[in-house]
């Protein structure tokens, strides 16, 4: 009996059963190849569902929103854009030294004054009674003190007054001595008779020299005293002034010449003492501010040089400081001009600047743009021959506008993405389709 699946036969030494026939050889070679042929579709379905799919670290994203650049050595200039403020070169704050009520507004807002002119008035009358109080005590105390000077050259005045009396008992004394030793000696006298005024002038003699050593004692005391009473009166002379000048102030003063700004008083305002209540900004001299990334913050020093273009003309700048306080990623620098500041700068002013770095010199570079933010220049997207982008560490130094100058990681041809690079720092690779 044959079929199409099996052929049978009968074997007479086997009491007539059935057995199966050995399939032919190219049949199981069909089969072999069947087997095989479908093992690599398999594995071509993997590939392609790993190179179609993304995997763990990748992300797929589509080729035409994807900005691919070279890496190529080129020149390098070393500048930075910036836009800066026209700002007086300085300003003096106008603060009330006493506080009080305004009583009186005598410059206006924006008007240019002089140095000493006065800007307000104000009121304070617990002020003026504690200042009269003051002065009267402070004028008594002067009193006293002219009282204690005027007694000491008083003492002194008597003093010497004492001397001079006594010099002159000598001198009489000196002389009735003599007219009797003449009598004595041409016998018209005793010895009795003389003695007396022998006496007399030695006490004369010896109550004057202790007079004149009293008042030389005297004499360096009193000047002491006199040092002490007159440096008393010195102070309380400035304590006066001092009390006499919180009056003063109560008159607001521009502190120096130029433009009053910032000044918004009105009358019936009022005031604490310290109170900053407007400024005065320089009049002709100007400097510019401008506010840089903080990237650059190690690369910029005073002296260094910028230029501006203003009405057609080139106009030289230089760094005077830079403030290295860090306020939203951002840091400020003071720029002055060199030589006289151009006619026509008005506060506020906005000025396009072109800050020189470094010179230009050769260097491998990649366009600046959106990518450099998103890595911070860190690490890039670099392509591989298989057509994917695998993320790569790099090194970059110097920037500007147009250029990143790339110092490791990178070879000239290599081909990186240089678009933005948002959501993508956590995959190793991008699938590009």
């Amino acid at each position: 009996m044959a079929s199409s699946s099996r052929i049978s036969y009968i074997d007479p030494g086997d009491g007539g059963m059935d057995k199966p026939v050995a399939q032919p050889q190219a049949r199981r070679r069909r089969r072999r190849l069947i087997a095989g042929g479908a093992g690599a579709l398999a594995l071509i379905a993997v590939a392609a569902a790993i190179w179609l799919g993304p995997t763990s670290g990748s992300i797929v994203l589509n080729r035409s929103e994807v900005e691919i650049a070279a890496v190529r050595r080129a020149p390098f200039e070393d500048y930075l854009p910036l836009r800066a403020t026209v700002a007086p070169l300085t300003s003096t704050f106008v603060a009330a030294v006493e506080g009080g009520q305004v009583a009186q507004v005598l410059a206006q807002d924006g008007q240019e004054v002089a140095a000493g002119a006065p800007l307000a008035r104000l009121a304070n009358p617990q002020l003026t009674l504690d200042v009269t109080s003051r002065e009267a005590e402070i004028s008594g105390r002067l009193g006293d003190a002219s009282g204690q000077e005027l007694a000491l050259q008083q003492a002194a005045a008597a003093r010497e007054a004492e001397v001079a009396d006594t010099t002159y008992k000598l001198l009489t004394a000196k002389r009735d001595l003599e007219k009797h030793e003449r009598l004595h000696a041409a016998g018209l006298e005793a010895d009795a008779a003389v003695r007396p005024f022998t006496d007399e002038v030695a006490y004369e003699t010896e109550r004057l020299a202790t007079l004149r050593r009293q008042l030389a004692d005297e004499s360096a005391l009193r000047q002491a005293q006199a040092d002490q009473i007159r440096k008393t009166a010195a102070r309380l002379g400035s304590n006066l002034d001092v009390v006499q000048s919180s009056l003063g102030a109560l008159t607001l003063r521009a502190p120096t010449a130029g433009r009053l700004t910032n000044f918004t008083l009105q009358p019936g305002q009022p005031l604490k003492a310290g109170d900053t209540v407007g400024q005065v900004d320089t009049e002709g001299a100007y400097k510019l501010l401008a506010e840089i990334d903080e990237f650059y913050l190690g690369r910029i020093a005073p002296g260094q040089t910028a230029n501006a273009q203003l009405d057609g003309r080139t106009v030289a700048l230089t760094v005077l400081r830079v403030l290295p306080q860090v306020t939203d990623g951002r840091f400020r620098a003071e720029l002055g001009f060199v030589g006289a500041p151009p006619a026509g700068l008005k506060r506020g002013q906005s000025l396009d600047l072109r800050l020189t770095l470094g010179g230009v010199r050769p260097a491998l570079v990649l366009p600046n743009g959106p990518w450099i933010e998103g890595s911070g220049g860190a690490w890039a997207f670099v392509l591989t021959s298989s057509g994917r982008a695998e993320r790569r560490a790099i090194t970059t130094a110097r920037r500007n506008p147009e250029q990143v100058e790339v110092t490791r990681g990178l070879a000239a041809g290599d081909r990186v993405v240089v678009s933005s690079y948002s959501g993508l720092a956590p995959y190793k690779h991008l699938l590009l389709r």
